[in-house]
């Protein structure tokens, strides 16, 4: 997903998910390790907590791009400005991960966990808003994993996506379609923003079959 005008340029990284919606079923606080298939030497420790909201979990499309980033565009991340956590890119920028405020000592929790101080930056982002003068402008890449979910939050969405994606910016975007409204949130992204299909995913199939986009 890129400037629809220019849409050709470096890569970025921007991670925003989705937290107005509290789940039905609140599962215990669980700390566990993911190597992404064998992906991510030494793996990442994620600390999931309901408590707060939604946010505080891994949902799938989320563990579809982290995959899909580490097998595919590994290489082509580690030297851009991002706004999210590129997982075992090791950027040579800081990586800003936003979310609303009740998840952000989730992040920061996260962020420590992995010794990731200095090198990932956790800010809160109510979409809609003024950017946060921390979070940069027109990142080269942005990720965006799971956030389409409630949909009275889709214009902020869609207005926090026009913002931060400038000429030369990419976003990665997966989300898995529960209801016909979230292909409707995509018909309206594809009016301001060249959007295309990732296909160049060898597990592409498997998760088109659990109705997850990227």
């Amino acid at each position: 997903m890129s400037d629809h005008d220019s849409h050709e340029g470096g890569l970025d990284a921007f991670t925003v998910s989705e937290d107005l919606v509290q789940s039905p079923q609140h599962k215990q606080a669980t700390t566990n390790e993911f190597d992404f298939d064998g992906l991510l030497d030494g793996g990442l420790k994620l600390h999931e907590d309901l408590a707060s909201g939604n946010g505080g979990q891994a949902w799938p499309a989320g563990r579809v791009l982290a995959t899909y980033l580490l097998r595919r565009r590994r290489g082509d991340l580690k030297d851009c400005t991002m706004l999210a956590i590129a997982l075992g890119c090791r950027p040579s920028h800081v990586v800003h991960i936003t979310d609303q405020a009740p998840m952000l000592p989730l992040m920061q929790r996260n962020i420590a966990l992995n010794r990731l101080e200095g090198r990932a930056e956790a800010t809160v982002y109510d979409w809609g808003s003024s950017r946060p003068h921390r979070v940069p402008l027109h990142p080269d890449v942005i990720l965006a994993a799971d956030c389409v979910y409630f949909e009275p939050a889709f214009p902020l969405l869609r207005q926090t996506l026009q913002d931060l994606i400038g000429p030369n910016s990419v976003c990665y975007f997966c989300f898995k379609k529960r209801r016909r409204a979230d292909m409707s949130f995509m018909k309206a992204v594809r009016k301001i923003l060249h959007v295309e299909e990732v296909t160049d995913d060898p597990d592409r199939d498997n998760y088109l079959r659990e109705s997850i986009f990227l």
